[in-house]
């Protein structure tokens, strides 16, 4: 990431300043976002390893985050729920252009339970539990026409409750690394990286 910024009054990014653990920060970072009216502050883009060792990426929403890690929700049949079953490491970018900021979390994903999974599922609006049975997600379809009858047809067959589908659940990114990058003047940003070390953290400033 690269913003040309040349104000050589920018806020910096101190060692001093940060909170003792990476999701303590990131949290107070993530309320600055969300209060900063930034479109989609939760907005992260995942990156995953095929079985090919093919790197893909694509923007998912973060759900929840907190000591076990951040959390995401998707179709366990989707690429990037193939690509985890068999390469369970992921990579997780926040791109807070606005701010001048960027998180940057690498570490192993952990799948959530059925049952941990069903939750957030009822938390979601009617038209989304009926989008997850819609959606093969990933697969090739014939038409956008094709879409809306499966969800139509769905519509019908659950009047009522929307049963959780056994192919859909969440997944934890617990992060081995955390780099909070803050934009500098003259392109001398502050990147700040937390990395686990035993049971706590240590952290270390890389060069921009």
């Amino acid at each position: 990431m690269d913003t040309t910024r040349s104000d050589p009054g920018l806020e910096t990014l101190s060692e001093d300043t940060l909170a003792g653990d990476p999701m303590t920060q990131f949290a107070g970072w993530m309320a600055q976002a969300q209060e900063g009216g930034i479109p989609e502050p939760t907005a992260m883009v995942l990156a995953t390893t095929s079985a090919g060792g093919r790197p893909r990426a694509r923007t998912v929403l973060l759900k929840a985050h907190g000591p076990e890690g951040f959390t995401f929700y998707t179709n366990r049949t989707s690429r990037k729920g193939q690509d985890l079953q068999v390469h369970p490491r992921a990579c997780a970018v926040f791109p807070w252009y606005a701010l001048g900021r960027q998180v940057t979390a690498e570490g192993g994903v952990r799948m959530m339970s059925q049952a941990s999974s069903e939750p957030y599922f009822r938390s979601r609006p009617r038209g989304s539990q009926i989008g997850a049975w819609a959606s093969r997600q990933s697969q090739v379809i014939d038409s956008r026409a094709e879409l809306d009858r499966r969800a139509g047809e769905l519509e019908q067959r659950w009047p009522g409750d929307v049963p959780m589908p056994d192919f859909w659940g969440g997944y934890v990114l617990v992060p081995e690394t955390v780099e909070f990058w803050q934009s500098g003047a003259y392109r001398l940003h502050d990147r700040l990286r937390y990395r686990r070390y035993g049971d706590g953290w240590i952290i270390e400033r890389l060069s921009p």
